[in-house]
């Protein structure tokens, strides 16, 4: 995991406008979610069974995650790699696997080493700036 310094962490804005806007940019809720807390992910890389994310989490300051005017607080965004199997199993998942990726496993490795950190900081760096700008565009953020 790398963590990244941002300008991000601390804003707070409405949890149904960001997550308009940061749908357009290919973030997704990520699963470990609650009513108080969850996270943003989005793909920077993918080849193989390796994935390189980075992940915004947040906590929800009023309301709960559910609720389009919920308030959400950023927290620092990282950078992670997940490694998970490809290709088939012979065993009774072998239909969910068709497509030589079961997308219901747990990964190998939640956490994988990440080479070339500079490059992974860098990406990061960027998206959260596109996702800031998209934010600072419709101005959604405030600063706690």
């Amino acid at each position: 995991m790398l963590k990244l310094q941002t300008g991000l962490e601390g804003q707070t804005a409405s949890f149904g406008l960001v997550s308009d806007c940061i749908r357009e940019l290919g973030y997704h809720m990520g699963g470990n979610w609650d009513y108080h807390q969850g996270c943003f992910d989005h793909i920077l890389c993918q080849e193989g069974g390796e994935t390189i994310y980075i992940r915004i989490p947040f906590s929800v300051t009023q309301g709960e995650l559910d609720d389009y005017e919920a308030y959400i607080k950023f927290k620092t965004p990282y950078i992670i790699k997940h490694v998970v199997h490809v290709g088939l199993d012979n065993d009774e998942t072998s239909l969910l696997n068709l497509g030589g990726f079961n997308q219901f496993q747990p990964p190998i490795d939640k956490d994988g080493k990440i080479e070339d950190k500079n490059r992974w900081m860098h990406a990061g760096e960027e998206a959260v700036k596109s996702l800031m700008d998209c934010m600072h565009a419709q101005d959604l953020l405030k600063t706690s």
